[in-house]
């Protein structure tokens, strides 16, 4: 059994009370006494570094989270990861990205992962709540109910008797990655380690703030609440700094957007928030796409909190503006659906520019560029020769365009596409 070394008092192990370093040489000990092979040094080595830097309020946050689990749950006989292991996880904010690659460490990565979500929301000892799923590993959970309970409970999938195996542990779908409009879905096993982090940490966000938008929209709240709501969905949900990457009230020409985004010191979007009973419509796109245009700015997100709507910015005269996404988090909607929109705002996707493929495929299968390209001479002909095929009627490309412009296409698609 695996004790956790410095747990007392939720203070960082092998930290003072500041979150700084008190003794490099206890925690090499514990590697070496804990962690045998290969990985060793590099693990020690990596604790050397992140020693030199103090933790800041939200990685000690998470470390107490996951120190208060870890000896509660070595006072009950299990397995945990060791103290080092511990910071290790918390600084890298995702069990699977820590670098830690103990089989037995994985197996609570599920567990760790949780606990860092509630901390991150301010929930205190939030091993105290831990559903009952992530009290232990999934193995030891079949181990100790036994194949009947086991299959009772759903740990072990319904096969024939003679062919199941006493103790088989099923397989675990793997979570789905975010869908991408024109692209066939990545299995979550070869998505990056960030891209994996992002999800939860968006999941996590949607799910606990579905609550406070209810009770928003409940009370009619104004626009100022509602900002309040959405910073916390920004910095919480989607990553960003308030004070590195977000600029309340930027100022562009004598108005003011209500946030400009920076990634790198880079404006690279403009949010407008409006309140949560407030339809969003034109008249706002047009808002921010004025700051937009004025700043060189190619991303708009518009928002009542529950609707967010993500536009692209391309310049010229005109310019053009295209959808990119639209998602209500209060709507209908899966939590998978929901996760896999908001991803594309998250500061990681949108450093790596994710949401580029999902606007430019958006944008050449909206209705408008569709009949421009139906109605082009090159597709006209093509269907002129195969009505002469399938009919043996001759007509012309100017009698087919005709048509489809005055007895198909919707007149006000035509008006838009055609309007000088």
């Amino acid at each position: 059994m695996l004790i956790v070394l410095g747990a007392s008092g939720g203070r960082a192990p092998g930290r003072d009370a500041r979150g700084t370093p008190s003794s490099r040489l206890h925690n090499d000990a514990v590697h070496r006494a804990l962690m045998p092979g290969d990985r060793l040094e590099e693990l020690i080595e990596g604790n050397r570094k992140m020693e030199q830097t103090e933790l800041d309020a939200k990685t000690l946050a998470r470390l107490r989270a996951l120190t208060a689990w870890a000896a509660s749950a070595a006072g009950a006989g299990l397995s945990v990861p060791a103290a080092p292991q511990l910071e290790l996880i918390a600084v890298a904010r995702s069990a699977e990205s820590a670098g830690v690659g103990e089989t037995f460490v994985l197996r609570w990565a599920a567990t760790m992962n949780w606990l860092m979500g509630q901390a991150a929301f301010g929930v205190v000892d939030p091993h105290l709540q831990l559903p009952e799923e992530l009290k232990m590993p999934a193995e030891l959970r079949l181990a100790v109910a036994g194949p009947g309970d086991a299959m009772a409970s759903g740990l072990v999938a319904a096969v024939p008797e003679a062919t199941r195996p006493e103790a088989t542990i099923p397989a675990v779908p793997a979570k789905s990655a975010p869908r991408v409009a024109g692209k066939a879905t990545v299995p979550a096993s070869k998505l990056p380690k960030w891209e994996l982090a992002a999800m939860e940490q968006v999941r996590d966000a949607i799910t606990h703030y579905a609550k406070p938008l209810q009770d928003l929209r409940a009370r009619d709240a104004n626009e100022g609440d509602t900002r309040l709501v959405v910073t916390d969905m920004l910095c919480e949900g989607l990553d960003y700094d308030k004070f590195r990457d977000l600029t309340t009230e930027y100022m562009v020409k004598q108005d003011f957007a209500d946030y400009g985004v920076r990634i790198d010191k880079q404006m690279v979007a403009f949010i407008e928030v409006k309140r949560i009973s407030q339809k969003l419509n034109e008249r706002h796109l047009r808002q921010v796409q004025m700051y937009a245009v004025n700043e060189g700015v190619e991303w708009m997100v518009l928002t009542n909190g529950a609707l967010w709507q993500a536009y692209h910015l391309t310049g010229g005269l005109p310019v053009i503006v295209n959808m990119a996404f639209e998602i209500d988090l209060l709507g209908p909607a899966s939590l998978e659906e929901k996760s896999q929109a908001m991803f594309l705002l998250h500061r990681e996707a949108l450093k790596r520019r994710r949401i580029d493929e999902v606007w430019k495929h958006r944008a050449v299968t909206e209705p408008g560029p569709l009949l421009g390209l139906i109605l082009s001479e090159t597709i006209l002909d093509q269907i002129r020769k195969e009505v002469k095929r399938q009919t043996g009627i001759t007509t012309t490309v100017e009698d087919l365009s005709e048509a489809i412009k005055t007895g198909i296409v919707d007149p006000k698609l035509i008006a838009k596409l055609y309007r000088s």
